[in-house]
């Protein structure tokens, strides 16, 4: 039996220049997807995150104000398509409470419903779509830092997790500290720059991986089910986009390195960078 299918795999094998020269010409008369990624931390102050900062009421008058300047400065790049981190019941993943923007616009305090409602409203889109991913039951966990903690108290690395959850407590302290003197789009400047994601993912995240034994390692598990769950989003992401299309993501900063190397692999997808354009609404705030 080996014998016959050695054969047939190397035939394979030797077809694959020729398969793989064929999609990239398909690919290349495409017109790639363009994605925009846009971090943030959480306008409404749920709580649910392992560090949570206190924000303000993005209702007044000023932060309105500010919230129009920061979607303005995105509209400049002309998204044809807007997803949130929202889970969508739909097939087509729209979201239906868009329909109701204008009030929700004038009582939720959400970053979906800030930026993304708004910037698409602005825009005449007829849909906003959802992305997020969320476990349907307890027996899935995509954030299961529980047994990563039962597990270092066990072994004795408990000071891993301590540095790390040190670390994140003092930067939130100070980011806690400049948010009543800057405006939102100032706020969201660390929230979108790739080299400080890129560093706070991999000292967070692949740290945790340390937390392991010849038995078990619950940090790499932790590891694998984050990843399960940005993978999910942007799977829905590639449902959502067609060529040509500019899809701005509004997400949890959190998900924003994973969703960005997810972006710069998949063939027929570009990153663009946010950064930009947050700056620009930097600036623009400073004006009365």
């Amino acid at each position: 039996m080996l014998r016959q299918v050695l054969p047939f795999v190397a035939a394979c094998f030797a077809a694959t220049p020729s398969i793989a020269q064929e999609t990239e010409a398909q690919s290349a008369d495409a017109e790639p997807v363009r994605v925009m990624i846009l971090g943030s931390y959480h306008f409404a102050n749920p709580g649910l995150d392992m560090a949570n900062i206190e924000v303000d009421n993005v209702l007044t008058e000023r932060r309105q104000r500010e919230i129009r300047i920061l979607t303005d400065a995105l509209a400049l790049w002309r998204p044809t398509k807007i997803a949130v981190e929202s889970v969508a019941s739909t097939s087509d993943l729209t979201l239906p409470n868009y329909a109701a923007s204008d009030e929700l616009l004038a009582s939720s305090a959400n970053e979906s419903v800030q930026i993304g409602y708004r910037l698409a409203r602005e825009l005449g889109h007829d849909a906003v779509f959802g992305f997020d991913e969320q476990a349907e039951d307890e027996t899935l966990d995509y954030f299961p830092m529980g047994p990563v903690v039962e597990f270092a108290e066990r072994s004795g690395q408990m000071g891993t997790i301590e540095r790390m959850t040190s670390a994140i407590e003092a930067r939130m302290a100070e980011e806690q500290a400049r948010l009543a003197g800057q405006s939102i789009a100032e706020s969201l400047i660390v929230h979108n720059e790739p080299a400080r994601l890129r560093a706070d993912h991999d000292r967070f995240y692949y740290g945790l991986i340390a937390i392991a034994d010849a038995e078990e390692q619950p940090g790499a598990v932790l590891n694998a089910m984050w990843f399960m769950r940005n993978a999910k989003m942007f799977a829905k992401l590639t449902r959502i986009a067609e060529p040509g299309d500019r899809v701005l993501a509004v997400v949890g900063s959190g998900h924003a390195a994973w969703l960005r190397d997810l972006v710069e692999g998949m063939p027929g997808y570009e990153l663009v960078d946010s950064l930009p354009y947050v700056r620009a609404a930097a600036i623009a705030s400073r004006t009365p």
